[in-house]
């Protein structure tokens, strides 16, 4: 490869970066503007309020799932955590802490806690991030 043709790809490569930055940018003000209208704002405290009594609804049914859980952070048994929900949603505070496959087993939504210990449920892949 020739110096110039090196140089180019160096140029292309560049550019392809700043319009990918930029599209994201882009986007993050464009899902900010929506998120900051009240009527969206409104639809997430109801999400969250169904969420949060939906979690304590089923928190002395589910609490046992919980307790094997922390035990088995606690002793670092990586074969009982492995074996429960991969619905670990870091990002918003919540670990689902039943068996893997409870949506179709047990028919029972995501179930943990959130990051303020409170019981919550969710359904899904993710819990709303709004």
């Amino acid at each position: 490869m020739s110096g110039d043709q090196v140089e180019e790809q160096r140029v292309q490569e560049a550019v392809r970066r700043h319009v990918r930055a930029r599209a994201f940018a882009e986007a993050e003000d464009v899902i900010s503007y929506l998120l900051s209208d009240p009527g969206v704002q409104e639809a997430r405290a109801q999400v969250e309020a169904a969420e949060t009594e939906l979690g304590v609804e089923l928190c002395a049914r589910l609490q046992p799932f919980q307790d094997r859980f922390d035990q088995a952070v606690r002793d670092g048994d990586a074969d009982r955590l492995t074996a429960i929900c991969p619905g670990k949603h870091g990002r918003w505070g919540r670990i689902c802490v039943l068996p893997d496959g409870h949506e179709t087993s047990m028919e029972e939504p995501h179930w943990g806690r959130n990051r303020e210990g409170r019981p919550i449920a969710w359904v899904g892949s993710a819990p709303n991030d709004w």
